[in-house]
């Protein structure tokens, strides 16, 4: 049935149809239904037909051209790139992404990540009863994070001049996601311009034309006091607040967070918290106090498989130990089966299978039609992308568990006979090896005519292009984890239950940050933070420079996975049989997939699709 809305323009009263369910916009996206319609624009429910396997759901915000003035209309497609180009620069948890924008038949069209969930309007008009103090603390808190990236945003910091329970959503996790960034606006102090908001919930200076992040702490203030009492500000006169004491109507919440949200409303901008951080502070400090402090509900969020966009998997004969790649279109991953395995990346159909005569652990490496692979039969082989041949083969002395790196036309791979051998990626022949004081589990780093890598003996080296030794740092227990570098620094974990950070030049100890448990783990990095898994069961978030713990997130079992991280995510293995998705800015969990058996290899993403084996045998590609 088409629904149809009514607008007035100049004078006159317009009807508007909405799109039918069943329409197909630029032969991509299937319009499923409407979410909601106000103003110029509606959003609807869409699917993404580019992924005709799996059910991609997305939102699609069409503003619809009424105005027959030819100059108004360009103003409209203006700022409507202008959100379009904004969204596209913003990446966090609690922010939309966009994947697509176009104008069609002069209507303007924005598909964006589709969220499963409630505004706070329709949670209040749900609820017979006020709403859990704990629970607007914990949403206060997530929308102080939110607002705090946006006034920090690089290279220019934005207001969102709109913040009201309409443009914020509770996702299907419980937590905020804020919508609806059509008059967000870039900050330039001292800058006026029209007064636009929503009558009730913006400022008084924003009435004057003046948006400031201290707007938006009023308006957030404005949505806590509204979503505390029941009493919708938009029936009330304009800055009535202190009209409507928050106890009064609602003497459930504490005479602390009414202090704050009283702070937040004050009509003075500089009476007001100096920030949104600022903000947070206090009601992270008002919860401890009134023992009100939000526990993560994060652990016990689970997903079930069949929730994840799974595209294919492929059981192969034994466990999956290691970690894919992609090459040439596939899936290339190693098992216990001795087998290296090539899949077709977009179906998971099998296309060849190579046996070396022991079992896989590491990662293989590609490079000029040629794939490289360790085994614990004691060889490094050669195999041909096309059909999987043997180009050749090369011997070491013990089994081989670290993944090889390729550089400068060479092959970097350590072995259990104590040695990191070097070797020709073109004929095999080695070009020198460096001895080390036990078998090398760890992969190699390569930088700068350098080589990094530690060993089961504890001690962890720093080898030139010549084979020789510039350096070497004892640590006390194994180092399996893998070195990386970020500004200088070499970052890796040790079984003696450390993360470690080192001057790259002479080894130097810069800190050392001690873990609940021994490590395997390969540490990642993303802007300021280090992530890494351990035996302790916990994933951390270590910050680069300080070494100060910024989160740390509890799976079931051991982290001996390495995460990764892509987009704003981390994705990372566990023990437990779960590949868990946090937000890598505050560790919050967003979906957890499960599998039969523990991942002790780490994921793979490419164009959106993510590749991880586990020990249940298969091979599994998820939709991100």
């Amino acid at each position: 049935m088409i629904r149809r809305t009514t607008r007035a323009l100049d004078g006159q009263t317009e009807r508007l149809e909405n799109l039918q369910p069943g329409t197909t916009l630029q032969d991509r996206y299937l319009i499923l239904g409407l979410l909601g319609s106000g103003g110029m624009s509606s959003v609807y429910k869409g699917r993404d037909l580019h992924f005709p396997n799996v059910t991609k759901l997305v939102a699609v915000k069409e503003m619809t051209n009424i105005v027959s003035d030819q100059t108004m209309y360009e103003m409209i497609v203006t700022n409507f790139e202008r959100e379009a180009d904004l969204l596209a620069t913003l990446s966090h948890p609690a922010i939309p992404r966009i994947y697509d924008y176009f104008i069609s038949k002069k209507n303007l069209y924005l598909v964006m990540e589709f969220i499963d969930g409630k505004d706070l309007e329709a949670v209040l008009q749900e609820s017979d009863d006020f709403l859990p103090e704990e629970q607007v603390i914990s949403w206060a808190i997530e929308l102080c994070d939110t607002l705090t990236y946006l006034h920090n945003h690089k290279p220019e910091p934005l207001v969102f001049r709109d913040i009201k329970p309409t443009n914020i959503m509770v996702d299907h996790h419980g937590h905020i996601r804020l919508i609806d960034f059509g008059i967000a606006r870039i900050f330039q102090p001292g800058q006026k311009g029209t007064m636009i908001g929503t009558e009730g919930y913006s400022p008084p200076e924003q009435y004057r034309g003046e948006a400031s992040p201290a707007g938006d702490i009023y308006a957030l203030g404005a949505t806590l006091h509204h979503i505390l009492t029941r009493r919708d500000p938009r029936l009330e006169p304009p800055f009535s607040f202190t009209e409507r004491p928050i106890r009064e109507i609602n003497p459930n919440v504490s005479p602390e967070l009414e202090a704050i949200i009283n702070t937040t409303l004050d009509y003075d901008p500089k009476k007001r918290y100096p920030s949104t951080d600022a903000l947070k502070n206090a009601l992270l400090a008002t919860a401890n106090e009134t023992g009100l402090l939000i526990k993560p509900r994060t652990a016990e969020i689970f997903v079930r498989g069949d929730e994840i966009q799974e595209l294919w998997s492929f059981e192969c004969e034994d466990e999956i130990r290691g970690t894919p790649i992609v090459y040439q279109g596939m899936i290339l991953i190693g098992c216990y089966d001795h087998n290296l395995y090539a899949l077709d990346a977009k179906t998971g159909e099998f296309m060849w299978k190579y046996a070396t005569e022991g079992g896989i652990t590491g990662r293989p490496a590609a490079e000029d039609g040629v794939i490289f692979i360790g085994s614990e039969d004691y060889r490094l082989h050669a195999v041909t992308a096309r059909g999987g041949k043997l180009a050749w083969m090369y011997y070491t002395e013990g089994p081989i568990r670290s993944s090889p790196i390729l550089s400068h036309g060479h092959i970097f791979v350590g072995s259990d006979d104590n040695h990191l051998h070097v070797i020709n990626s073109l004929n095999g022949r080695r070009a020198w090896r460096a001895e080390a004081m036990g078998p090398i589990w760890s992969t190699p780093l390569v930088k700068d005519e350098r080589v990094f890598f530690g060993c089961e003996s504890g001690d962890f080296y720093c080898y030139d292009f010549r084979g020789e030794l510039k350096w070497r740092k004892k640590i006390k227990r194994a180092v399996t984890s893998s070195p990386i570098l970020l500004d200088g620094l070499l970052y890796f974990g040790s079984k003696d239950w450390t993360l470690y950070a080192l001057e790259i030049e002479n080894g130097w100890q810069v800190w050392r940050y001690r873990m609940g448990g021994p490590t395997i783990s390969t540490p990642t990095a993303a802007e300021d933070k280090i992530f890494i898994g351990c035996g302790d069961n916990h994933i951390y978030a270590i910050h680069a420079r300080h070494a100060r713990e910024i989160w740390r997130y509890a799976t079931e079992h051991q982290v001996t996975s390495s995460p990764v991280v892509y987009v704003d995510s981390i994705y990372c293995g566990s023990v437990d049989g779960g590949l868990y998705c946090l937000d890598f800015r505050t560790g919050r969990l967003r979906w957890r997939f499960r599998t039969e058996g523990p991942i002790t290899g780490s994921p793979v993403i490419v164009d959106n699709t993510l590749f991880i084996g586990s020990n249940d045998h298969k091979v599994y590609a998820l939709l991100t």
